[in-house]
């Protein structure tokens, strides 16, 4: 799935937040979405398929990969224990002004920092891993070097020229990623609604026939196979984090169909809906 995510990650005086994601996990397969914040992902073991914009790595156990803001992303796991550290980059714009300038040129978009970072890149790795787990640690001085470590991988990524300088306004003239993501709002949006393919097609200003093959090129997925499954991170999410009934979830998250919504998130979780709540 593809959506914009509103969710506000750590608290206003602190916003970084560090998920960890197992097989269990309602955003195991991490659906499309992008936000405002940088993200950086390692990955524990197995593999990771992620997708940035139109660029595909494979991740492997100790790469990394960052996501650099307002990127469309997402992931899917081979056999795979990863973590996300969501970082909010403006938090950092307090040290100077040549340095904010660097800092506030990623968060435009008019710099780029290099999305795969391979696991044989031992110094910067060692240090992006002392952030993970110093997240982790709940001390006194946590949060002191947490941006210490964060100020420390901007300067490592500069020193080593892992970054590129973009013309802004070839950014914003992507109008394929523009295009996905004003289907992605408006299925966000609306998911729980009766939702046919000439709606999500006219979201994106296409015909429903052109629509089909270019979401399917963005996302390797179908538009139905995308609203579907978003729908079931939706109920996902309600079934381990409320006592309503399966069949009330079921309709709140935009089935209109008991058995059906039991098939789907039987073929896309491996569970029934009741084995998932039960853990």
């Amino acid at each position: 799935m593809i959506y914009n995510e509103l969710v506000s990650h750590g608290t206003e005086d602190f916003p970084f937040a560090l998920y960890e994601i197992e097989e269990n996990h309602p955003r195991y397969e991490m659906a499309h979405h992008w936000h405002s914040q940088a993200e950086i992902i390692r990955v524990i073991s197995g593999e990771l398929i992620v997708k940035l914009n139109n660029n595909e790595y494979i991740a492997k156990a100790d790469d990394i990969i960052f996501v650099n803001p307002e990127i469309v992303h997402s992931a899917i796991p081979q056999n795979c224990i990863y973590e996300c550290l969501v970082c909010s980059l403006d938090f950092l714009c307090n040290i100077g002004s040549e340095l904010n300038y660097f800092i506030n040129g990623i968060i435009s978009g008019e710099y780029m920092v290099n999305e795969f970072i391979p696991s044989n890149q031992k110094e910067l790795v060692s240090r992006i891993n002392l952030l993970f787990d110093t997240m982790k640690n709940s001390t006194f001085g946590q949060r002191f070097k947490v941006i210490g470590l964060l100020y420390m991988f901007l300067g490592m990524i500069m020193d080593n020229s892992m970054y590129t300088s973009l013309d802004i306004s070839s950014v914003n003239s992507n109008k394929s990623v523009a295009k996905l993501k004003n289907v992605l709002a408006y299925i966000r949006s609306n998911y729980d609604k009766p939702l046919s393919l000439e709606d999500m097609a006219e979201a994106a200003d296409m015909s429903p026939k052109y629509f089909c093959h270019f979401f399917k090129n963005m996302t390797t997925k179908t538009p139905v196979e995308y609203l579907n499954s978003y729908r079931i991170e939706k109920a996902s999410r309600k079934l381990l984090n409320s006592d309503t009934s399966i069949t009330k979830i079921a309709y709140a998250c935009g089935f209109n169909d008991l058995s059906y919504f039991i098939k789907t998130f039987k073929r896309i979780k491996g569970v029934s809906p009741s084995k998932f709540r039960k853990g």
